[in-house]
This record gives C-alpha cells, sequence and structure tokens, in this order.
C-alpha cells in the first residue's frame, strides 16, 4: 500500500512539469544537466575538456575562484516557419553550470581556452615551484 501512495503522490507531484521522454530513464531530477568533463595530467599542464555540443564561444563563461574552475552556458534557440498558411514556432532554452576543483599545484596565470567543433579545452599550466602535496608513506612492523 505504501508504494501505492508513493506512486501517487510521484504523479501528481510531477503534474504540470513539462513531458520527458520516452528515453529519460532512472531518477527524474529537476536540475540542470552538466556537460561531460574530462581532466588529463600531462607533464607541464592539466587539460580539461568539456562537451559543448550545439554552443558557440559567445554562449560559455569560464572564471577561476579560490581553486575551483567554473564553466557556464546558456543556450537559447527560436525558429520560425510559415508552411501552407501554418506558421511553426518553436523555442529552446537551456542553461548548465560545471565547477571542477582544480589541482593545488594549477598557475592561475597560466590558464588559457580554446572552444572548437563543441569542445571546450582548458589548459591549466602547472606551476612548478610548488612543492609535490603527495608522498608515499612507509608501513612499519608492529
Amino acid at each position: 500500500m505504501d508504494w501505492l501512495r508513493g506512486e501517487i503522490d510521484r504523479l501528481f507531484e510531477d503534474f504540470g512539469r513539462p513531458a520527458s521522454s520516452i528515453f529519460s530513464f532512472g531518477n527524474r531530477s529537476p536540475a540542470a544537466p552538466v556537460p561531460a568533463v574530462e581532466l588529463v595530467d600531462d607533464d607541464k599542464a592539466y587539460r580539461l575538456t568539456a562537451e559543448l555540443p550545439g554552443l558557440s564561444e559567445q554562449d560559455i563563461a569560464v572564471s577561476i575562484a579560490d581553486g575551483v574552475l567554473d564553466i557556464s552556458g546558456e543556450k537559447k534557440e527560436e525558429s520560425e516557419r510559415k508552411d501552407k498558411g501554418y506558421l511553426y514556432s518553436e523555442r529552446r532554452y537551456g542553461s548548465f553550470h560545471r565547477q571542477v576543483s582544480l589541482p593545488s599545484d594549477v598557475d592561475q596565470n597560466g590558464i588559457t581556452a580554446q572552444f572548437k567543433d563543441g569542445i571546450l579545452t582548458v589548459t591549466l599550466a602547472k606551476d612548478e615551484n610548488v612543492p609535490a602535496r603527495s608522498r608515499k608513506i612507509e608501513i612499519g612492523k608492529a
């Protein structure tokens, strides 16, 4: 009975929300989608890539504060066409916000960003004057 009550409550909570696709699986969340990112460690720098299909560099903002890289953007798309006396008008809006904590040896003045073919690449230069923050700890016998 509790399961049925929960399903009915969920049905009424979802009423009025935009319809979801039949391809929407799993947990439904009202949170905005976030882009996939990958952080790779090269010898002299880190390279962060983010997939942002359908956006242009004017739609994206990249900033850094307190060791956190912030990537955000917004897409606004409107289309209108007339066909046989009918007017078709569509509007799509969406925004995202992604924050990534940076390694402690990043030189904040040596950060650059490039955007090409829907891929944002942020190069994070390493500060070679920062001592290593990790070390191996020997384990002794008790």
